[in-house]
Protein backbone atom coordinates (compact mmCIF):
# COMPACT_ATOMS: atom_id res chain seq x y z
CA UNK A 1 0.00 0.00 0.00
CA UNK A 2 1.41 3.11 -0.75
CA UNK A 3 1.94 5.98 1.51
CA UNK A 4 -0.33 9.00 1.83
CA UNK A 5 2.00 11.95 0.66
CA UNK A 6 0.86 14.40 3.62
CA UNK A 7 0.42 12.81 7.17
CA UNK A 8 -1.00 14.97 10.04
CA UNK A 9 -1.23 13.52 14.16
CA UNK A 10 -2.45 15.39 16.92
CA UNK A 11 -1.17 18.30 16.14
CA UNK A 12 -2.16 21.26 18.56
CA UNK A 13 -1.49 25.03 18.51
CA UNK A 14 -2.37 28.28 20.92
CA UNK A 15 -2.31 31.57 21.07
CA UNK A 16 -1.26 32.44 24.88
CA UNK A 17 -4.71 30.47 26.82
CA UNK A 18 -6.50 30.27 23.21
CA UNK A 19 -6.34 27.00 21.80
CA UNK A 20 -6.25 27.09 17.78
CA UNK A 21 -5.93 23.54 17.02
CA UNK A 22 -6.81 20.85 19.36
CA UNK A 23 -5.71 17.24 18.26
CA UNK A 24 -6.38 17.54 14.26
CA UNK A 25 -5.57 14.04 12.90
CA UNK A 26 -5.99 13.19 8.96
CA UNK A 27 -4.17 12.49 5.93
CA UNK A 28 -3.70 12.82 2.53
CA UNK A 29 -3.18 9.80 -0.22
CA UNK A 30 -0.50 10.90 -2.95
CA UNK A 31 -2.88 11.61 -6.55
CA UNK A 32 -6.05 13.29 -4.46
CA UNK A 33 -7.96 16.99 -4.53
CA UNK A 34 -8.25 17.14 -0.94
CA UNK A 35 -10.61 20.12 0.59
CA UNK A 36 -9.72 21.51 3.69
CA UNK A 37 -12.80 23.72 4.81
CA UNK A 38 -13.69 25.64 8.09
CA UNK A 39 -15.43 28.90 9.37
CA UNK A 40 -13.30 31.76 10.00
CA UNK A 41 -11.57 31.47 12.98
CA UNK A 42 -11.41 27.76 12.76
CA UNK A 43 -7.86 27.15 13.27
CA UNK A 44 -7.57 26.44 9.44
CA UNK A 45 -5.27 29.30 8.89
CA UNK A 46 -3.15 28.52 11.68
CA UNK A 47 -3.02 24.33 10.48
CA UNK A 48 -2.02 25.51 6.89
CA UNK A 49 1.00 27.77 8.37
CA UNK A 50 1.98 24.62 10.43
CA UNK A 51 1.63 22.38 6.98
CA UNK A 52 3.88 25.10 5.31
CA UNK A 53 6.57 24.79 7.81
CA UNK A 54 5.71 28.61 8.30
CA UNK A 55 4.77 28.20 12.13
CA UNK A 56 5.57 25.49 15.00
CA UNK A 57 2.96 23.05 16.51
CA UNK A 58 2.84 23.21 20.35
CA UNK A 59 2.66 19.21 19.51
CA UNK A 60 2.00 16.97 17.12
CA UNK A 61 3.86 16.11 13.82
CA UNK A 62 2.92 16.50 10.30
CA UNK A 63 5.21 14.62 7.61
CA UNK A 64 5.11 15.32 3.82
CA UNK A 65 6.75 12.27 1.41
CA UNK A 66 8.20 11.59 5.10
CA UNK A 67 9.92 14.38 6.08
CA UNK A 68 9.03 16.03 9.30
CA UNK A 69 7.31 19.73 8.87
CA UNK A 70 9.41 21.89 10.47
CA UNK A 71 10.42 25.47 10.63
CA UNK A 72 14.09 24.32 11.17
CA UNK A 73 13.84 21.97 8.44
CA UNK A 74 13.67 22.87 4.98
CA UNK A 75 14.00 20.12 3.23
CA UNK A 76 10.11 19.23 2.89
CA UNK A 77 9.73 22.89 1.13
CA UNK A 78 11.39 21.50 -2.08
CA UNK A 79 8.24 18.78 -2.74
CA UNK A 80 5.58 21.90 -2.04
CA UNK A 81 4.23 24.83 -3.33
CA UNK A 82 2.06 27.14 -1.86
CA UNK A 83 -0.63 29.78 -3.85
CA UNK A 84 -1.43 32.00 -0.50
CA UNK A 85 -5.02 33.65 0.10
CA UNK A 86 -2.85 37.49 -0.47
CA UNK A 87 -0.82 37.96 -3.41
CA UNK A 88 2.79 37.02 -3.61
CA UNK A 89 3.91 38.85 -6.41
CA UNK A 90 6.26 41.91 -7.21
CA UNK A 91 4.13 43.68 -9.05
CA UNK A 92 6.97 46.18 -10.33
CA UNK A 93 8.26 42.71 -12.14
CA UNK A 94 7.04 41.24 -15.22
CA UNK A 95 5.26 38.01 -15.24
CA UNK A 96 8.19 36.93 -16.77
CA UNK A 97 10.28 37.79 -14.47
CA UNK A 98 8.51 36.52 -11.45
CA UNK A 99 8.37 33.31 -12.87
CA UNK A 100 12.10 33.29 -13.33
CA UNK A 101 12.48 34.95 -10.00
CA UNK A 102 10.84 32.01 -7.89
CA UNK A 103 12.01 29.51 -10.12
CA UNK A 104 15.57 30.65 -9.08
CA UNK A 105 14.81 30.98 -5.51
CA UNK A 106 13.59 27.10 -5.75
CA UNK A 107 16.99 25.77 -8.15
CA UNK A 108 15.62 26.37 -11.40
CA UNK A 109 18.25 27.08 -13.82
CA UNK A 110 19.71 27.94 -17.26
CA UNK A 111 17.75 26.58 -20.69
CA UNK A 112 15.46 24.84 -18.14
CA UNK A 113 14.77 27.92 -16.15
CA UNK A 114 13.69 29.54 -19.36
CA UNK A 115 11.81 26.67 -20.84
CA UNK A 116 9.85 26.15 -17.76
CA UNK A 117 8.66 29.95 -17.39
CA UNK A 118 7.45 29.49 -20.93
CA UNK A 119 5.67 26.52 -20.17
CA UNK A 120 4.09 28.43 -17.14
CA UNK A 121 3.33 31.04 -18.82
CA UNK A 122 1.47 29.04 -21.17
CA UNK A 123 -0.51 26.55 -18.59
CA UNK A 124 -1.75 29.98 -16.85
CA UNK A 125 -2.97 31.69 -20.28
CA UNK A 126 -0.47 34.52 -19.86
CA UNK A 127 1.81 33.68 -22.60
CA UNK A 128 0.69 37.20 -24.35
CA UNK A 129 1.35 39.27 -21.12
CA UNK A 130 4.37 37.59 -20.49
CA UNK A 131 6.20 40.73 -20.46
CA UNK A 132 3.72 43.42 -18.92
CA UNK A 133 4.11 44.82 -15.49
CA UNK A 134 2.24 42.98 -12.98
CA UNK A 135 0.90 46.39 -11.29
CA UNK A 136 -1.29 46.62 -14.71
CA UNK A 137 -2.94 43.03 -14.70
CA UNK A 138 -6.30 42.64 -13.45
CA UNK A 139 -7.39 40.45 -10.56
CA UNK A 140 -8.01 37.69 -12.24
CA UNK A 141 -4.65 37.44 -14.54
CA UNK A 142 -2.51 38.05 -11.02
CA UNK A 143 -4.65 35.17 -9.46
CA UNK A 144 -3.15 33.20 -12.43
CA UNK A 145 0.24 34.36 -12.08
CA UNK A 146 0.18 33.67 -8.38
CA UNK A 147 -0.68 30.06 -8.96
CA UNK A 148 2.45 29.76 -11.90
CA UNK A 149 5.36 30.95 -9.42
CA UNK A 150 4.04 28.24 -7.23
CA UNK A 151 4.65 25.50 -9.88
CA UNK A 152 7.40 26.82 -11.14
CA UNK A 153 9.45 23.95 -10.05
CA UNK A 154 7.14 21.04 -9.99
CA UNK A 155 6.15 20.22 -6.95
CA UNK A 156 4.53 17.00 -5.71
CA UNK A 157 2.20 18.73 -3.16
CA UNK A 158 0.32 22.22 -4.09
CA UNK A 159 -1.42 23.84 -1.40
CA UNK A 160 -3.98 26.25 -2.64
CA UNK A 161 -5.94 28.62 -0.33
CA UNK A 162 -8.80 30.65 -1.59
CA UNK A 163 -7.33 30.68 -5.06
CA UNK A 164 -10.03 32.05 -6.96
CA UNK A 165 -10.76 35.18 -4.24
CA UNK A 166 -12.22 37.77 -6.27
CA UNK A 167 -11.24 36.70 -9.98
CA UNK A 168 -13.92 37.01 -12.54
CA UNK A 169 -15.64 33.85 -14.26
CA UNK A 170 -13.21 33.25 -17.02
CA UNK A 171 -10.22 33.45 -14.67
CA UNK A 172 -11.86 31.23 -11.97
CA UNK A 173 -12.82 28.31 -15.01
CA UNK A 174 -9.36 28.63 -16.10
CA UNK A 175 -7.72 27.93 -12.44
CA UNK A 176 -10.28 25.39 -12.18
CA UNK A 177 -8.72 23.70 -15.23
CA UNK A 178 -5.14 24.22 -14.67
CA UNK A 179 -5.61 22.47 -10.97
CA UNK A 180 -7.32 19.30 -12.44
CA UNK A 181 -4.50 19.65 -15.23
CA UNK A 182 -2.26 19.65 -12.96
CA UNK A 183 -3.66 16.45 -10.94
CA UNK A 184 -3.88 14.56 -13.78
CA UNK A 185 -0.30 14.99 -13.97
CA UNK A 186 0.49 13.49 -10.64
CA UNK A 187 0.43 16.56 -8.67
CA UNK A 188 -1.65 16.23 -5.19
CA UNK A 189 -3.55 19.24 -3.96
CA UNK A 190 -4.95 20.56 -0.95
CA UNK A 191 -7.73 23.09 -1.72
CA UNK A 192 -9.56 25.55 0.39
CA UNK A 193 -12.21 27.79 -0.22
CA UNK A 194 -15.09 29.54 1.47
CA UNK A 195 -16.88 28.77 -2.10
CA UNK A 196 -18.35 25.22 -1.80
CA UNK A 197 -19.55 24.67 -4.95
CA UNK A 198 -16.07 25.00 -6.20
CA UNK A 199 -14.84 21.93 -3.47
CA UNK A 200 -17.53 19.80 -3.96
CA UNK A 201 -16.97 20.03 -8.15
CA UNK A 202 -12.85 19.82 -7.57
CA UNK A 203 -12.19 17.47 -4.48
CA UNK A 204 -12.99 13.84 -3.48
CA UNK A 205 -12.43 14.22 -0.08
CA UNK A 206 -13.09 17.15 2.38
CA UNK A 207 -12.15 17.78 6.14
CA UNK A 208 -14.17 20.19 7.63
CA UNK A 209 -12.01 22.04 10.70
CA UNK A 210 -14.08 24.01 13.57
CA UNK A 211 -13.73 25.33 16.70
CA UNK A 212 -9.61 23.87 16.39
CA UNK A 213 -11.31 20.53 15.71
CA UNK A 214 -11.24 18.51 12.75
CA UNK A 215 -15.67 17.27 12.42
CA UNK A 216 -15.54 15.64 9.26
CA UNK A 217 -13.61 13.71 7.29
CA UNK A 218 -15.02 11.74 4.94
CA UNK A 219 -15.81 11.82 0.77
CA UNK A 220 -17.60 13.78 -0.81
CA UNK A 221 -20.05 11.36 -1.76
CA UNK A 222 -20.56 10.22 2.01
CA UNK A 223 -20.89 13.78 3.40
CA UNK A 224 -23.51 14.27 0.67
CA UNK A 225 -25.47 11.29 2.10
CA UNK A 226 -25.57 12.66 5.26
CA UNK A 227 -28.18 14.80 4.57
CA UNK A 228 -31.73 14.46 3.05
CA UNK A 229 -32.89 15.91 -0.10
CA UNK A 230 -36.10 18.34 0.27
CA UNK A 231 -39.45 18.68 -1.85
CA UNK A 232 -41.38 21.38 -1.79
CA UNK A 233 -45.14 20.74 -2.63
CA UNK A 234 -47.65 22.74 -3.54
CA UNK A 235 -51.29 21.75 -4.24
CA UNK A 236 -54.36 23.05 -5.58
CA UNK A 237 -56.70 22.64 -2.49
CA UNK A 238 -56.24 21.16 1.02
CA UNK A 239 -54.05 17.83 1.23
CA UNK A 240 -56.53 16.26 2.98
CA UNK A 241 -56.10 12.17 2.40
CA UNK A 242 -52.86 12.88 0.38
CA UNK A 243 -50.71 13.51 4.07
CA UNK A 244 -51.21 9.48 4.66
CA UNK A 245 -49.77 8.55 1.36
CA UNK A 246 -47.36 10.61 1.09
CA UNK A 247 -45.44 10.08 4.03
CA UNK A 248 -45.38 6.03 3.23
CA UNK A 249 -43.86 6.32 -0.03
CA UNK A 250 -40.29 4.60 -0.19
CA UNK A 251 -37.49 7.00 1.08
CA UNK A 252 -40.26 9.62 2.73
CA UNK A 253 -38.37 10.70 5.93
CA UNK A 254 -39.92 13.15 7.31
CA UNK A 255 -43.12 15.26 6.08
CA UNK A 256 -44.83 18.51 6.97
CA UNK A 257 -48.43 20.22 5.81
CA UNK A 258 -48.95 23.23 6.27
CA UNK A 259 -52.53 23.82 4.16
CA UNK A 260 -51.87 23.04 0.21
CA UNK A 261 -48.08 23.30 1.32
CA UNK A 262 -46.54 19.52 1.51
CA UNK A 263 -42.66 19.68 2.78
CA UNK A 264 -41.24 15.81 2.42
CA UNK A 265 -37.35 14.96 3.58
CA UNK A 266 -36.49 12.13 1.50
CA UNK A 267 -33.51 9.95 0.43
CA UNK A 268 -33.53 10.38 -2.87
CA UNK A 269 -35.10 13.62 -4.54
CA UNK A 270 -35.49 12.26 -8.55
CA UNK A 271 -36.72 8.80 -7.04
CA UNK A 272 -39.00 10.10 -4.82
CA UNK A 273 -40.25 12.91 -7.18
CA UNK A 274 -41.32 9.72 -10.02
CA UNK A 275 -43.56 8.17 -7.02
CA UNK A 276 -45.24 11.43 -5.97
CA UNK A 277 -46.26 12.63 -9.87
CA UNK A 278 -47.82 8.81 -9.64
CA UNK A 279 -49.37 9.21 -6.79
CA UNK A 280 -50.78 13.00 -7.85
CA UNK A 281 -52.23 11.29 -11.13
CA UNK A 282 -53.64 8.43 -9.28
CA UNK A 283 -55.34 10.83 -7.05
CA UNK A 284 -56.36 13.25 -10.00
CA UNK A 285 -54.43 15.98 -7.57
CA UNK A 286 -53.38 19.55 -9.20
CA UNK A 287 -49.88 20.43 -8.41
CA UNK A 288 -49.06 23.95 -9.03
CA UNK A 289 -45.82 24.85 -7.36
CA UNK A 290 -42.64 22.47 -7.09
CA UNK A 291 -39.59 23.23 -5.38
CA UNK A 292 -36.40 20.71 -4.52
CA UNK A 293 -33.22 20.96 -3.20
CA UNK A 294 -30.54 18.35 -3.76
CA UNK A 295 -27.96 17.42 -0.47
CA UNK A 296 -24.34 19.50 -1.51
CA UNK A 297 -21.53 20.68 0.35
CA UNK A 298 -22.80 23.78 1.63
CA UNK A 299 -26.00 22.26 3.28
CA UNK A 300 -23.79 19.86 4.98
CA UNK A 301 -21.21 22.74 6.12
CA UNK A 302 -23.69 24.52 7.52
CA UNK A 303 -25.32 21.92 9.10
CA UNK A 304 -22.31 20.76 10.99
CA UNK A 305 -20.59 24.28 11.95
CA UNK A 306 -23.85 26.18 12.44
CA UNK A 307 -25.51 29.28 10.62
CA UNK A 308 -23.77 31.93 13.23
CA UNK A 309 -22.06 34.41 11.65
CA UNK A 310 -17.97 33.90 12.50
CA UNK A 311 -15.75 37.20 12.54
Amino acid sequence: MTAPILEVRDLHKSYGPTPALRGVTFQVERGAIFGLLGPNGAGKTTLLSILCGLLRADSGQARILGLTVSPDDGVFRWHIGVVPQDLALYEDLTARENLVFFGQLYGVQGHELKKRADEVLAAVGLTDRADRRVRTFSGGMKRRLNLGVAIMHRPSLLFLDEPTTGVDPQSRNHIFEEVRRLNAAGVTIVYTSHYMEEVQALCGRVGIIDHGRLIAYDTVANLLRSLHGVIRLRLLGEVGCLERRLAALPGVERLQVQGATVDLECLDVKATLVQIVALLNEQKAELVGLETEEPNLERVFLHLTGRALRD
